[in-house]
């Protein structure tokens, strides 16, 4: 996909639809957006950010593609994105994206080189620092190509991956910071993604009060050693009630809200409702074709394990009671059909268990608005993993 040109574009060989067509002719198995659906769940959260006055970095790791970024800047009124890895960012900064954080600590010193070069192309760059031997090394990458590279502490919250664990820590890393040419000490990374996916309303709160406390005492310290917190990053689709509310926080991060997977789907409310009956809507859904139906009761798709991630559970299928999608191989997915209404090359929405790795199996992303389809967009980052 990356390097092929558009006019050498053929629908099913290397792109699964045309500006145009119907949907019943996509060629499957690819990825749909409901662009109703996701234009309503971004303008839901962009309603948010600006009542409750915090600002909103969306979660490129997602949906892996510069033409959502530019659509979430520019009608959610997203500051900028983040990302997890130098060739993620390198893809959006080439695609116009002019703000990007790396949530994620950059060590490898050809990785750190090519991270300081992005500002040439006008593109403002954040990462984490988490290490204090990490400083130099950036500082040297920044140095080396005339650019300036923003840190932000990264906290450990709570998952025990990656981040410090006491404010001590934190005003060390960020003095040096500022000490060092060419970096710039910004503020503090505090995201925990274990508490996001906590069905539970009052346990996510929970987590959530324990954060804030630990990041109020962070800034304090910071503070106390003369170190201002311009930036308070932090927050996904499961918490970002929480970090919008609190006076701690400047801007979240989240990805899952604008496609809605089934994991997400089933977050609850403070009133218990699912997070996908009134929140946010479906939105991202993989369109597979039934290829055959010889068993008794149960029909062949042709959604297997190649195009999906099923690590938080099988994909569901969308609005459809009496079916079931129950087990999928390389290639097939199997659906129990009890009352055998399904027939070959029949068309089914599935809603996938975990959007940002299923989103990474593909080229592109198929935008369908009342049964036609109205936008191509480009998986730009997918496989950009270094």
């Amino acid at each position: 996909m990356k390097n092929t040109k558009a006019e050498e574009l053929e629908v099913g060989y290397n792109i699964p639809a045309e500006l145009g067509m119907s949907e019943q002719d996509i060629q499957t198995p690819c990825l749909i957006i409901d662009l109703d659906a996701f234009e309503k769940n971004v303008e839901a959260l962009r309603v948010f950010c600006e009542r409750v006055g915090i600002s909103l970095r969306v979660h490129g790791k997602m949906h892996k593609s510069a033409d959502v970024a530019r659509y979430q800047i520019e009608h959610g009124k997203a500051i900028g994105i983040c990302c997890q890895k130098v060739s993620e960012a390198e893809a959006f900064a080439r695609g116009g994206i002019r703000d990007i954080l790396i949530t994620n600590q950059i060590r490898d010193p050809l990785k750190l080189r090519r991270f300081a070069r992005i500002p040439k192309l006008g593109t403002r760059v954040i990462c984490c620092v988490d290490d204090i031997h990490n400083v130099d090394g950036l500082s040297e990458a920044a140095q080396l190509c005339g650019t300036e590279i923003e840190c932000l502490i990264e906290l450990d919250c709570g998952a025990s991956r990656c981040g410090v664990s006491t404010a001590e820590a934190a005003v060390e890393i960020a003095k040096v910071i500022n000490a060092r040419p060419g970096l710039k000490f910004s503020g503090l990374q505090a995201y925990n993604g274990d508490a996001q996916h906590l069905r539970d309303y009052v346990e996510r709160k929970q987590k959530f009060n324990l954060i804030e406390t630990f990041v109020g005492i962070v800034i304090e310290a910071l503070l106390d050693a003369g170190l201002e917190c311009k930036i308070v990053s932090g927050g996904g689709t499961g918490s970002f009630q929480f970090e919008g509310n609190s006076d701690l926080f400047t801007e979240l991060q989240c990805g899952s809200y604008a496609f809605m997977d089934a994991a997400y789907g089933e977050v609850l409310d403070e009133n218990d409702r699912r997070m996908s009956d009134g929140q946010f809507d479906n939105a991202l859904f993989i369109l597979t074709s039934i290829m055959s139906c010889v068993k008794p009761g149960r029909a062949i798709c042709d959604a297997g394990l190649k195009i999906q991630s099923v690590d938080s559970g099988l994909p569901m299928v969308f609005r459809q009671r009496s079916i079931e999608y129950v087990k999928c191989s390389d290639e097939h997915g199997v659906i129990l059909d009890p009352r055998e209404q399904l027939k070959i090359n029949d068309k089914l929405r599935l809603v996938p268990g975990h959007c940002d790795p299923t989103c990474n199996l593909h080229d592109w992303y198929v935008g369908v608005r009342n049964g036609t389809v109205e936008k191509l967009w480009a998986v730009t980052a997918r496989g950009m993993a270094l």
